[in-house]
């Protein structure tokens, strides 16, 4: 007999991820530089077929940033990439001039040249929006996380304040 799926249990599960996510280690400044890394990422990922989301993280080591942070801003890009690939596609094609396009689809093999053909655009322009939407990211995510976390401080102290009270009376 099947049981009923508890979505408690998964509202619950995601909570607790959320609450880890918000106290982990090394702080604010740590996971707004996964969720910066994973947003910039994705920005030139479906050009690639894929292949930069192994980018994600060799650079979360060395910038010690936190993966999930990363692989979140990772699903954010996501969502947000259709309008983006538009700005992408101009920003490439502003940058990457011509005849060097043209100089890689004549020297290159055929299937790489086709790929070359459709989205080099798309991959300088997303690396340069990626890196500015990367940067921009950064600051409100960072400075939501510190107000959560003095918020969250500031219940603390109250608590411990009134615990205190309560014993002194008694």
């Amino acid at each position: 007999m099947k049981t009923r799926y508890d979505w408690k249990s998964t509202k619950r599960w995601f909570r607790y991820k959320y609450l880890g996510l918000l106290r982990a280690k090394g702080g604010p400044s740590k996971v707004a530089r996964g969720f910066s890394i994973g947003l910039a990422i994705e920005m030139f990922t479906l050009p690639t077929a894929g292949f930069a989301f192994v980018l994600i993280f060799p650079l979360v080591y060395l910038l010690r940033a936190n993966l999930p942070a990363a692989l979140i801003g990772f699903v954010f890009g996501k969502i947000i990439y259709i309008p983006f690939s538009i700005l992408n596609k101009q920003v490439g094609d502003w940058l990457v001039p011509k005849h060097f396009k043209v100089y890689l689809i004549h020297h290159l093999p055929h299937m790489l040249s086709n790929i070359i053909r459709s989205g080099l655009d798309l991959i300088v322009g997303g690396m340069v929006v990626g890196a500015i939407l990367g940067l921009i990211a950064y600051f409100p995510v960072m400075l939501l996380l510190k107000y959560h976390s003095n918020r969250r401080k500031e219940k603390r102290k109250i608590r411990k304040e009134q615990l205190v009270a309560s014993h002194t009376k008694e």
